[in-house]
């Protein structure tokens, strides 16, 4: 079997339910760990192992993680990979420096794993759609009256 082949059954039985919760915001997501977590299994049953390499790359005045999912067919030595790309943030509350570019790569290598592996982050408007709900009606404004200053150069 082609590690194509190979990947395509690891991305069929996938399942990396979004089990971390941002009290914050009030969303679930999940983590690059969880993505890593559920696929260990998969791999293993189809003979292939995983690698996550990340790079620091300066552009201008900021500062990308590359990060680079490689899917070796162990038989084969075959590879598939995918790559993704997270910008550190200038400053970051409460942060230092290694824990601002250490939350980069942890975000680059889980969009990294995502597009390897089909993993979409969204739900669309189908698939939230109960179809029991009743389109709301446009909103009226009420027109208001605009006043021109004809000396404006605007």
């Amino acid at each position: 079997m082609s590690v194509h082949h190979k990947l395509k059954e690891i991305q069929k039985k996938l399942k990396a339910p979004k089990n971390q919760k941002n009290t914050f915001g009030g969303y679930k997501y999940r983590s690059c760990e969880d993505i890593l977590e559920a696929v260990k299994p998969l791999l293993y049953e189809q003979d292939c192992t995983l690698t996550i390499n990340d790079e620091v790359i300066a552009v201008v005045d900021n500062v990308y993680v590359k990060a680079t999912a490689t899917l070796t067919d162990c038989v084969s030595d075959s590879q598939v990979t995918a790559t993704a790309y997270a910008r550190e943030q200038e400053t970051a509350k409460g942060m230092s420096d290694p824990q601002i570019t250490g939350s980069c790569s942890s975000y680059a290598r889980k969009y990294a794993l995502n597009g390897l592996f089909c993993i979409d982050d969204t739900k669309d408007a189908d698939a939230t759609n109960t179809g029991d709900e009743q389109p709301k009606p446009p909103v009226r404004r009420s027109r208001r009256k605009i006043m021109v200053d004809e000396n404006c150069p605007f």
